[in-house]
């Protein structure tokens, strides 16, 4: 029974004693981000396309609103037949249905063209936060940008290291 008891605690011991000689670090990631070069010309970029998608669909629905007001015009005129009304009325419906299906495409391709440009910025970055926590023996690495850290010695700051090994 002695046994047991000085396994446990040796055991006991041991463990308390590597939980003690984990290393913790903390990176603020948006800081960090707004530093880099290539999240500046990304975001220019998407804003960029994001700009001529959305102006494409303005178009589109100009063009719907004129289309529509003109119909109700000759509505009210009387200059217009009930059955043309009708199918004018659905052709209105059916752009109607494609400018919804635009909009759908537009957020598909933003998407997309987001994690065409974002995804390598995004790997190098991990890239260098994983090469800084090795080589300075770090066991965690927590980001403060996204307020679950309570506390952090601001000795622990790794992103000066991670700006560093990135060269900015």
């Amino acid at each position: 029974m002695k046994k047991i008891f000085v396994l446990a605690l040796g055991l006991l011991f041991s463990l308390t004693n590597s939980a003690f000689a984990q290393k913790f670090g903390y990176c603020n990631s948006v800081a960090l981000l707004s530093e880099i070069q290539d999240v500046k010309a990304a975001d220019s970029d998407l804003k960029a396309f994001q700009t001529q998608l959305t102006k494409r669909g303005q178009e589109m629905a100009k063009s719907l609103q004129d289309k529509a007001t003109e119909l109700k015009r000759k509505q009210d005129l009387g200059t217009i037949s009930p059955k043309d009304f009708e199918t004018q009325s659905a052709a209105l419906e059916a752009e109607q249905q494609k400018i919804a299906e635009y909009e759908q495409e537009v957020y598909k391709q933003l998407s997309e063209k987001r994690e065409m440009l974002y995804k390598p910025i995004l790997d190098k970055v991990n890239t260098a936060m994983q090469d800084v926590a090795k080589e300075n023996g770090f066991t965690f690495v927590f980001d403060a940008s996204n307020q679950i850290l309570l506390y952090a010695d601001e000795t622990l700051d790794v992103t000066p290291l991670v700006k560093k090994k990135l060269g900015i």
